[in-house]
């Protein structure tokens, strides 16, 4: 029985998904997202409709490429067996709520329109040998969008729990629902995105799924990017999620959706405004209509838990931003792209398109504007309410799309170099550092994805290497757009040298003037030109794994190339990994002073210091052990505050 607050967020997710599904859904409307555009009326056309008796007539492109395209998704969907009509699933749980979502190929008009949810009490992981398959729950499926969703209240967390759904005696899907990993010392992630389809393994990724098996981690991230079929995503998310079927099966997953997901090439949100494409929709806002994102984020982001603010955006668009703890490590789950500036309008055009820019001589200042919005003021209240909740969480780490810098020299090939992109999240630079102070506050690290190229930097707010240490990770699969680390003098960065085989590491400003540090990087090996196509095993694909021991506080990041048959993994990272760092590495300001080292009242409390003049709260993390002497980084006036999961009583005064 849901309460009335879970009862509001889960219809909020579901009726901005179009329509709920009952007994009078049209699972074959053929136009469920209208034909007042193009975009509406072209839309997963492959997956609506009479989708199961569609030829060439039924796409009218332009070009042959069009059919040949669209034929070849229903072609999958005809072909698909029967009993495999259920796809697969995916999963979070998260302070006793169960939220899972069943991804199923579209049906035929004959076949089961509702999924059941079971699972094995006390069986195959829970240890009582008991095999007995009990209902829990079933959901009506989706449309469009072909999705069932479950939500759980009062999951039992402490045990392995294997889950089992059904389309009636058609299909089924099995998994197991891993018990909290708290009593794990180490944490690990699997950090991955940008899925491309481009490539000579359409339908699997049987060398990703084995590899990353084995590195067997607690959580998987995937960033972004699952489809790039744009106005297909049904077919693209399948695609997706049958490639990676045996990894999401039995493990939490966190998914965002970003621009490809939902049909665009950049994406500058807006707050959920509509676009009109101009110039590569620079104009802001959503070319699609927002009956179509709200599918893409259902499919893709409805297993996440409850949104921290339900709230649509305009047109109706839904939110998913959140927290989730995974075994004592609390993620911030963010929406990097939906309530960004867009530049056209908002700035000078200074390149080929209003989103490049390559003067060197350009005013830095001219393109950060004080209206302008990064992650906008809901995000950041929840970021700022995130980094002062230390429920159950020992360490926290922020999930985003994107980088908060441009880590990248050249984009796409040698001959195109850019100063400065602002498609990433370098700009606007205010809001930038906005979220960074935050992310700072609590020592968060950060993982990310978009950028097609792997690197770990270490952000400068006010200095270089003050601020939070960021892994992007590189595309699982590298053949859309490759990116390189190329600084135009090919001479090392400014600053205490880093411990690196790689030659261009240390500090640098981006193209927006942003201070970085750069502390590895994986290239493509061909970085002058060719197509990354045919660069199997040279193309710097891959993901990333963040190791988090909560015990000692160390961070460990690793690089894993796409492919390493045949060698262990411990030999085969990218070179100048691993990065390994002290989680207090992600704040490291000089203090001036420090209050008198003072005896907590218990062990491993999470403390915060507050600016007294402006209310500001400086940091906020838990502590090791029951002793404490407070940095300090500017004169003031500051108040110490401590407690079990909030710092809610005050420990001492002091001006310095």
């Amino acid at each position: 029985m849901l309460n009335s607050r879970a009862f509001l967020i889960h219809s909020l997710l579901i009726t901005a998904s179009l329509s709920l599904a009952n007994a009078e859904t049209d699972y074959y409307a053929e136009f469920p997202f209208g034909t007042e555009t193009s975009y509406a009326k072209d839309s997963d056309e492959t997956a609506t409709g009479a989708w199961f008796e569609k030829t060439a007539a039924d796409f009218p492109g332009s070009r042959a490429a069009h059919q040949t395209r669209h034929l070849a998704m229903t072609k999958w969907f005809k072909e698909r067996p029967r009993d495999k009509a259920l796809g697969f699933c995916l999963y979070t749980v998260d302070h006793g709520t169960l939220k899972l979502t069943a991804q199923c190929f579209p049906l035929l008009p004959k076949e089961p329109k509702t999924v059941i949810l079971e699972v094995q009490r006390g069986g195959k992981g829970g240890g009582n040998g008991g095999d007995k398959w009990e209902q829990i729950q079933q959901q009506p499926l989706q449309y469009p969008g072909w999705s069932a969703h479950f939500r759980i209240e009062n999951w039992d967390h402490s045990v392995d729990t294997p889950y089992r759904v059904r389309l009636g005696d058609l299909s089924s899907f099995t998994g197991l629902i891993r018990k909290n990993p708290s009593a794990k010392e180490t944490i690990t992630v699997a950090s991955t995105s940008c899925n491309s389809p481009y490539d000579e393994t359409l339908y699997e990724r049987a060398d990703l799924v084995k590899n990353l098996r084995a590195l067997d981690p607690d959580l998987v991230f995937f960033a972004g990017d699952q489809s790039y079929h744009h106005d297909e995503h049904t077919f693209g998310w399948l695609q997706h999620g049958v490639q990676f079927a045996e990894l999401l099966k039995d493990r939490p997953t966190v998914c965002l959706t970003d621009d490809h997901d939902v049909g665009h090439g950049n994406l500058w949100g807006e707050s959920g405004k509509a676009s009109t494409g101009k110039k590569g929709a620079t104009d802001g806002g959503y070319m699609y209509p927002a009956s179509f994102v709200n599918m893409v984020e259902r499919c893709q982001t409805y297993h996440l838990p409850d949104p921290y603010d339900p709230t649509p955006v305009k047109q109706g668009i839904g939110v998913y931003y959140t927290s989730l703890n995974i075994g004592g490590i609390s993620f911030a789950i963010l929406e990097d792209r939906k309530f960004k500036s867009a530049p056209l309008g908002n700035v000078p055009e200074m390149g080929p398109r209003p989103d490049h820019i390559k003067d060197p001589a350009y005013d830095r200042q001219s393109v950060d504007t004080p209206a302008l919005t990064l992650l906008g003021q809901r995000q950041l209240d929840f970021l700022k309410h995130w980094a002062m909740d230390w429920t159950d969480a020992q360490m926290k780490v922020a999930l985003s799309q994107t980088a908060f810098c441009g880590a990248v020299h050249l984009h796409g090939s040698k001959n195109n170099r850019l100063l400065a992109d602002l498609d990433s999240n370098g700009w606007p630079q205010t809001g930038r550092n906005k979220a960074l102070r935050i992310l700072r506050q609590a020592r968060a690290s950060h993982l990310c994805g978009d950028q097609h190229l792997a690197v770990v930097v270490q952000h400068g707010i006010d200095g270089y290497r003050d601020g939070p240490i960021t892994f992007t990770n590189p595309a699982l699969v590298n053949t859309v757009y490759g990116r390189w680390w190329w600084p135009e003098d090919e001479k090392p960065g400014t600053g205490t040298k880093i411990d690196s085989p790689l030659p261009w590491t240390g500090d640098y400003e981006d193209g927006f003037g942003n201070k970085i540090t750069m502390l590895s990087y994986a290239n493509p090996e061909h970085a002058h030109g060719g197509d990354l196509r045919k660069n199997r095993g040279s193309r710097g694909d891959g993901f990333g794994i963040a190791r988090l021991n909560k015990k000692t506080g160390m961070i460990s990041f690793e690089c894993y190339p796409r492919f390493w048959a045949g060698k262990p993994a411990s030999e085969v990272q990218y070179k100048g990994w691993p990065i390994n760092f002290h989680v207090s590495a992600n704040d490291s300001r000089k203090p001036i002073k420090h209050f008198p080292e003072i005896t907590l009242p218990a062990a491993n409390m999470v403390v915060a210091l507050i600016d007294n003049n402006s209310g500001e709260t400086i940091y906020c993390h838990r502590v090791s052990g029951n002793t404490f002497s407070a940095p300090v980084y500017t004169k003031g006036s500051y108040t110490l505050k401590a407690g079990i999961s909030t710092a809610d009583t005050v420990i001492s005064k002091k001006s310095f």
